[in-house]
Parts: C-alpha cells; structure tokens; sequence
C-alpha cells in the first residue's frame, strides 16, 4: 500500500487522504520539501512556453492542465534557484498518469476519440468492440503525464492522478 504525504493545510481543511493536493511543476521535490525550498518567485511560471504553471494556494506554483500540456522542455527547472525542482538521471518529470472517468461519451454509447487523438505516446487506445462504440484503453506504461488529454477532452472526463489519487488540474 503507498502512503501518502500531506501538508499542514490538507490536514486542517479535512483533507487526510492527500487527494486535492495540486499538480507541482516537473521535477518537483516531494510536497513538504517542495514548499520548504520554493521562494514563490514565480520565475518558472514565467518561464514556462505553454503558460501551464500557475499560482496556486499561498503562491507556489502549480499545472493547471486546462491551459495545455506539459513538452518537458525544463524551462521551469532552469528558472529554479532554489532546488525546488531538481532532475535526477534516468527518472521521469513526475509520476502522474491520465485517468478516464465514467463521464466519459464513449462510455455513454458516443463516439469520441479526442483523447487518443492528442495522445502523441499512444497510450490512449480506442479499441473496436461488437455492438457498442469503441471503448478508451489506457496503457499506464506509455503514459508520460504531459496532460495533453485533458483540456481537448468535451467531458472532462480525464483527470491527471498521482499513481492512484486523484489531483487537482484546475484554476
């Protein structure tokens, strides 16, 4: 079972299960040392090409998957003088996935691919099934957690998920 970390304010709102914890930058530190090195200098949301990172609670900076997706360009993590973001060889940005939720019109019998239209890994696959519209198939080995799915999506039906908790992706 993987634990999981939250702060002081998720604990005073009520929220003990970490799930509306925000989506940091790439390369984040965990949480508690993220909020402990980051300045709130806002240079890596300036920073970012896609306009992706945003204030969020108290100033520190968060993706906000409504304003596009993440390239993974590292113009964030070179903007970060305070060792908030910090790359490691051979490990990814983050560890978030796509996930696709019942509001899904694929689910509802109509026939949407939008999600796996944007997907430049193809880990959303829609496969053909007798009777009913094509359903999506998410392959998590391929995901990368660009987010590219999300804001494309008329359902809002894809939401971005630390390994299995859900996050928050919007303003």
């Amino acid at each position: 079972m993987m634990e999981t970390a939250i702060t002081r304010t998720q604990f005073l709102r009520g929220d003990i299960r970490g799930e509306r914890r925000a989506v940091r930058p790439p390369w984040a530190l965990e949480e508690w040392l993220f909020v402990d090195r980051c300045d709130r200098c806002s240079k890596c949301m300036s920073a970012c090409p896609q306009g992706l990172l945003i204030a969020g609670r108290g100033g520190f900076p968060k993706v906000n998957f409504q304003h596009g997706e993440c390239t993974f360009c590292g113009a964030c993590l070179e903007q970060c003088s305070r060792g908030a973001l910090r790359a490691y060889e051979h490990e990814a940005p983050w560890q978030l996935q796509a996930v696709i939720g019942d509001n899904c019109l694929a689910h509802h019998g109509v026939v949407c691919r939008t999600c796996g239209e944007q997907c430049e890994t193809r880990a959303i696959q829609f496969r053909p099934t007798i009777g009913r519209v094509p359903q999506p198939e998410m392959n998590t080995a391929l995901c990368n957690g660009c987010g590219a799915c999300v804001r494309p999506c008329p359902a809002a039906a894809v939401t971005m998920h630390y390994h299995s908790h859900p996050v928050e992706v919007s303003a």
